[in-house]
């Protein structure tokens, strides 16, 4: 029978048909199922190359191929679960390039092994060649000792590629070794959860209220009428994103609790602290700017001001407090740019009001590291859209 369904377990799309039904298709099909599922003799069927929830274009070539729908087989994992089985397959992978490594270093040294035994030989080397039979025979037996000596070469090469491979399986069989990285994971996730909710809330539920009154519903891309089941499929879909995402949160969670939690945080992170942070492109402590609820912004030692979480702290270097500088933009003040009169009306520590004609905004002067002057300067965008800005 020919279908497609979708193995829960590797959560990826499967098209089951006949080998006769496959060599009866196009070459344009042929080529357009190639690039979207990769042969699997141990599930003995086509299996998508992506995975879900994106496998929209995977079944879109199964409808195509007039597949009937299966369902789904197997049972969904929990995010933990699947890395777990991908350690472990990373693990068994790692033992296979190992294996294969030491199997090429030793076929390299057995090719050089005949070049080695005459080692110190200097008339074997030196023997010019003499045209007789048992010279030309010597000459040969050299040169094919030569050309295995070289092909050995090519052996500790392979044998070092194999090596290298198992490193970088080794590498994913390991769990997260950074808190910063979990933590983004983590923010990633709870960005699905909320963007997923907002889809079932504010789109898909409301369809499906309308369907169930009795209105009809149409697709916006292709213009055909979405039934009630249509909708239910995408809500079940958005629920099951959701269930994945939260078990990714608890998985990433955990890790960061095996590395010892999250030891930095604003309350004990203040302005003025100096920092190491981990981070592949800062070799230097860097000084922290200001601390918010989530993340922190600090300067690095060229000059350069950026953002992290307080997950990428891995030590406080110097703890001295620096107290925030008020800004010198007083209210009062008038600034004429492009033609335009600006005056400022009020002034707080953080922010300053403007009034321009008839309109009045609020701006916060922020402290820029000016290249060309190599120092800090205060800066008031007045007039983001024309760049007008005030430096102090």
């Amino acid at each position: 029978m020919s279908e497609y369904l979708l193995n829960q377990e590797t959560q990826k799309l499967e098209l089951h048909f006949d080998k006769a039904d496959y060599m009866a298709l196009d070459d344009a099909t042929k080529r357009e199922i190639k690039s979207n599922f990769l042969f699997s003799r141990y599930a003995g069927a086509w299996v998508s190359r992506c995975k879900w929830p994106h496998t929209d274009r995977a079944e879109a070539i199964a409808k195509k191929l007039g597949l009937e729908d299966g369902g789904t087989t197997g049972e969904m994992l929990s995010f933990a679960e699947q890395q777990e089985r991908k350690e472990e397959r990373a693990e068994r992978r790692a033992e296979r390039y190992e294996y294969k490594s030491e199997r090429a270093y030793q076929e390299g040294k057995k090719l050089q092994a005949p070049i080695d035994r005459m080692h110190g030989d200097i008339a074997f080397f030196t023997q010019p060649n003499i045209n007789t039979s048992a010279g030309r025979a010597f000459t040969r037996q050299r040169n094919r000792m030569w050309d295995a000596w070289e092909k050995g070469f090519e052996s500790f090469k392979k044998s070092e590629y194999y090596q290298e491979a198992a490193e970088t399986a080794r590498r994913t069989a390991q769990k997260p070794s950074d808190k910063g990285f979990c933590e983004r994971r983590i923010k990633e996730a709870e960005k699905t959860i909320r963007d997923q909710k907002k889809n079932i809330n504010t789109w898909y539920q409301p369809r499906l209220d309308k369907i169930n009154a009795g209105e009809k519903v149409y697709n916006h891309y292709t213009h055909e009428e979405v039934t009630a089941e249509d909708i239910i499929k995408q809500i079940d879909k958005a629920e099951l994103i959701i269930e994945q995402a939260i078990s990714k949160i608890a998985y990433y969670t955990q890790c960061i609790e095996d590395m010892g939690g999250i030891r930095y945080s604003k309350e004990n992170i203040k302005p003025g602290y100096i920092v190491n942070i981990k981070h592949t492109c800062l070799r230097e402590a860097a000084e922290v700017v200001s601390t918010g609820p989530v993340n922190f912004t600090y300067r690095t030692a060229t000059g350069f001001v950026l953002k992290a979480s307080y997950a990428e702290i891995t030590e406080v270097v110097k703890a001295e407090e620096v107290k925030p500088e008020c800004h010198p933009f007083k209210a009062g003040e008038v600034f004429t740019l492009r033609g335009t009169e600006y005056t400022i009306t009020k002034a707080t520590d953080k922010t300053v009001t403007i009034k321009a004609g008839d309109k009045e905004y609020r701006k916060t002067p922020k402290k820029r590291y000016i290249p060309c002057e190599n120092r800090d300067r205060w800066c008031l965008s007045i007039d983001e859209y024309c760049g007008g800005t005030i430096y102090r």
